[in-house]
């Protein structure tokens, strides 16, 4: 197949910056060699000059040779062009090596060393080829005898170098050439003549001979590619173009024509050609060939041509009307420099460009390509989804597909799956989905889709390679069980609920899609801990309608440890099944007791209480039934709501539990109504006698009750003593009480009345008398204080009261009539008794308190509003003198006795 031809080049003269004419300030020199890199160009001329042309085309020289330059080298990775020339036409050639960082006196490059090229000074043989490996220490210098010499040693730095023959021949070396294998840690050395083509290993002890070929090659005609093709040494022979690496004979291209120049520039093969290029038939073999150009009035015609030989397409080709001396290639063109010392200038088309030119052609394989060649990753995907497109339009939905599959990622699937949805494409739709599971960049919705294919286009042997493969997950799995089960795929949904410990989905199907409910509950059983309450309480019910008595086993084998499962929970899945729920429940409280919540007391008395209207009045199971369900209200672990179980014994009428709850929570008045309600006289009296304790109020509310009952006015007088012995009402409230209805007559409180009277009687002596002695006292008090006033004191005590020694002086007398000896007295008793001051202070605290509890308002209104009894409150303030505007007790804080 032929290779294609584009122009990829943009072909001009090189125009001088200065004139904008032709640039010819070379024409008069006699151009002998030429190189390029590190930004400039330089050429070597049959006087011995070198001319270095930078990037503005400005040109300095300075003399290299005494007579000629012969050929030149610039190393890419060091700023050091390397020459071969001559001196004197008879001397042997020298090598000189230029330092363009270091300059001499005169500001040319510093010649930093130079060396023979022939160690041998009896021979003297012309130097057709050399090279300069970038490690700076070797030099390969090939002759016109057929013979290669290797020097060895610093280029720049070692005074002397060691020469060693590596290869001998009859004919003349055309081309040397190092390549580096950093993976083998080896250097080996090209060799082309005009009849072979060799490979040394350069870097074992000795030469090592690697490979010959004998097809050789004339001088201009060789090259070495760049690391696109692994740096492979290329021949440019008239019938084909040769690729060789150290071991052996690579690609070849039939490319037909007399060459007369190889070179390689950015992955591109540069030939140039004697004659014009004919392009190759859509059957031909051949890329091109070339066409020598008949001799018309003396003119020549060279073509050049430049192949891409990895995207495998011509980029550019052209013709010059005189031979092509070299081509050269700097800041981003190409120069080709002619016989003339005319100099064109190829400027290549960006990708974007070139890019375009294919589309436009439908040449979307060779865009591809051409794109990865130059590492144009941004536009690939571009390229995939027109090239796509385009296979779409055209009806080859297979090689559509390809193109858009290499698209994932950063095509949206969306464009992609609308193309495809036609049942037609059915298969290329799911190829796609495949793909994009494969790539992990599917997502719930493609997983669903490409199992819908797989399951209408009945490929089970797909579906079961996707599910069941060992490969790593590449699907949501959720997804898949749910399109399994809606297409009736239901073993597969269990094979992926199982693989992937889907226990819920697992549990889901059994149960909601083929029925196998024992099954279910033996799966569940054999779950994980943590995962069997969840899956309780979402499917018991269903287990529970199907197997009831397994379930409640089961149920209460998982509550049996609290801490993992709340029993509460699973109350709903015993719907419609009382019995179950009631043989639940008493196990759950007979095992956790009063840890559980009062939900489930609360429906077990529920339970109860049910039952009990279900069952035979007075029968013995009913019987039994209400003890267990007193037993369950007296119980310690049963842990329910009083409130709720009063509603549920007052619904179901359950006298002895309505009382024990009200008894529980200390509703005596509740206790008392109940019995008034059911006109239960005993027990109303009996409640009194139990409670009337702690709540008085229940003897006052039955007197008031059997006052109003005829037929149990004989009652009265029991609670009539019990409020007189108790004095809990005054007879006046009493009489008021009973005269609210007609039945107590006078002779039913007769007695109550003259107890009453006669006991207030006697009171009212015992007042009087007590009255009395305070007044005497209170006398007699005022009287001793207006003697301490006004009258002198005489003590006629003899004997000392703390001592009781006989009294001397000097003594200490206190006017409550103690004497003391002054040394039996202490400093702190110095201005007071210490008999009487003890008492003393006693009384002045609590006079104090007294004037502090005057001012306390807001203890005073708190204590009165929570206080049961008020009045007692009020009188205990008012004895604090709490309501005084003053007070009798305005006494300094100590008022010591005066000590005479």
């Amino acid at each position: 197949m032929a290779w294609k031809s584009f122009k990829f080049f943009e072909k001009e003269v090189l125009k001088d910056p200065e004139t904008q004419q032709p640039f010819e300030r070379l024409k008069e020199h006699d151009i002998t060699c030429a190189v390029s890199g590190r930004g400039q160009i330089v050429l070597g001329d049959g006087t011995g000059q070198l001319y270095i042309i930078n990037g503005q085309l400005d040109i300095t020289s300075f003399p290299a040779y005494e007579s000629r330059v012969s050929l030149m080298y610039q190393l890419k990775q060091h700023n050091v062009l390397v020459t071969v020339g001559e001196d004197e036409q008879t001397i042997n050639p020298q090598i000189k090596v230029w330092d363009w960082d270091k300059a001499d006196k005169l500001g040319n490059p510093r010649c930093a060393r130079t060396i023979r090229a022939n160690s041998s000074s009896a021979k003297s043989f012309s130097v057709h080829t050399f090279c300069v490996h970038e490690n700076l220490t070797l030099i390969a210098v090939g002759f016109a005898d057929g013979t290669v010499t290797l020097i060895k040693g610093n280029i720049l730095h070692d005074r002397s170098s060691r020469h060693r023959t590596v290869h001998t021949d009859k004919v003349p070396v055309t081309s040397v050439a190092f390549k580096t294998d950093t993976s083998k840690n080896k250097i080996f050395l090209y060799v082309v003549t005009t009849a072979a083509v060799v490979s040394y290993d350069i870097s074992s002890t000795g030469d090592k001979l690697i490979q010959t070929d004998l097809v050789g090659c004339d001088i201009d005609r060789v090259t070495l590619s760049d690391h696109t093709q692994d740096y492979k040494i290329v021949l440019a022979r008239k019938e084909a173009v040769y690729f060789y690496t150290p071991y052996e004979r690579a690609q070849c291209f039939a490319f037909e024509g007399e060459k007369t120049l190889a070179r390689w520039y950015r992955g591109y093969l540069i030939i140039v050609s004697y004659g014009s290029i004919r392009r190759a038939g859509a059957g031909s073999t051949t890329a091109t060939s070339i066409i020598p150009s008949p001799a018309v009035a003396g003119k020549e015609s060279y073509s050049l041509a430049i192949y891409d030989i990895q995207n495998q397409f011509i980029a550019f080709t052209t013709t010059f009307p005189s031979q092509v001396t070299e081509v050269l290639h700097e800041w981003g063109s190409l120069y080709v420099l002619t016989k003339e010392n005319k100099i064109y200038r190829l400027d290549e088309n960006d990708t974007q460009t070139k890019l375009e030119t294919l589309f436009r052609k439908n040449l979307y394989p060779t865009a591809i390509n051409l794109a990865k060649s130059q590492s144009y990753d941004d536009g690939l995907i571009d390229i995939f989804t027109q090239y796509g497109d385009h296979l779409y339009n055209k009806n080859d939905y297979d090689g559509a597909i390809a193109q858009y599959i290499l698209t994932i990622g950063k095509l949206e699937p969306s464009y992609v799956i609308r193309k495809f949805l036609d049942a037609q494409m059915i298969r290329n739709l799911t190829a796609y989905l495949q793909a994009l599971h494969e790539k992990a960049a599917a997502n719930t919705d493609h997983t669903t889709l490409l199992l819908n294919c797989y399951t209408k286009l009945k490929d089970v042997q797909k579906l079961d390679e996707f599910i069941k493969s060992d490969k790593a997950l590449i699907f949501d799995v959720e997804t898949a069980i749910k399109v399994c089960r809606q297409s009736n795929y239901h073993q597969h949904a269990l094979y992926l609920a199982e693989k992937f410990k889907q226990y819920d989905w697992y549990v889901k199907i059994q149960l909601e899609d083929i029925n196998q409910y024992r099954d279910a509950l033996e799966y569940i059983k054999k779950c994980p801990p943590e995962s069997i309450p969840d899956l309780m309480v979402t499917y018991g019910k269903t287990l529970m309608n199907q197997l009831p008595d397994e379930t409640t086993e089961f149920i209460s084998e998982v509550c049996k440890e609290k801490e993992k499962a709340e029993p509460s929970d699973y109350l709903h899945i015993f719907v419609n099944k009382p019995q179950h729920l009631l043989k639940f429940l008493e196990k759950m409280v007979s095992l956790h007791g009063d840890t559980l919540p009062p939900v489930i007391s609360n429906t077990l008395l529920e339970l109860y209480m049910t039952s009990m209207d279900e069952l035979t009045l007075n029968s013995d199971e009913s019987g039994l039934r209400e003890a267990k369900t007193l037993e369950l209200l007296k119980s310690k672990n049963a842990k329910y709501d009083i409130d709720h179980a009063l509603v549920l014994a007052q619904m179901h009428n359950f006298k002895a539990g309505i009382l024990y709850l009200y008894e529980k929570a200390k509703l005596f008045q509740q206790i008392l109504h109940y019995h008034m309600e059911h006109r239960d006289y005993n027990s109303v009296l009996d409640t009194c006698r139990r409670h009337g304790m702690r709540d008085s109020h229940l003897w006052v509310q039955a007197l008031s009750y059997f006052g109003s009952q005829p037929e149990a006015n004989k009652k009265i007088a029991e609670v009539l003593k019990h409020i007189e012995d108790t004095n809990l009402l005054p007879p006046l409230m009493v009489v008021q009480i009973l005269s609210e209805h007609d039945v107590a007559t006078l002779a039913d409180i007769k007695g109550y009345i003259g107890h009453r009277l006669q006991e207030e009687n006697q009171q009212i002596s015992k007042d009087e008398k007590m009255i009395k002695q305070y007044r005497e006292e209170t006398a007699k008090m005022r009287q001793q204080v207006e003697d301490l006033r006004t009258s002198a004191q005489v003590f006629q005590v003899m004997k000392c009261s703390m001592c009781k020694n006989h009294l001397t002086l000097p003594a200490v007398h206190f006017l409550c009539h103690h004497s003391f000896h002054q040394n039996c007295l202490d400093d702190e008793y110095e201005s007071e008794c210490p008999i009487c001051a003890p008492e003393n202070r006693k009384v002045l605290d609590i006079i104090r308190r007294q004037m502090e509890d005057r001012n306390m308002h807001e203890q005073f209104q708190s204590l009165l509003q929570r206080s049961p009894d008020g009045f007692s409150v009020v009188a205990e303030y008012f004895g604090r003198g709490m309501f005084n505007k003053g007070s009798m007790f305005d006494l300094p804080p100590t008022s010591p006795l005066d000590r005479r």
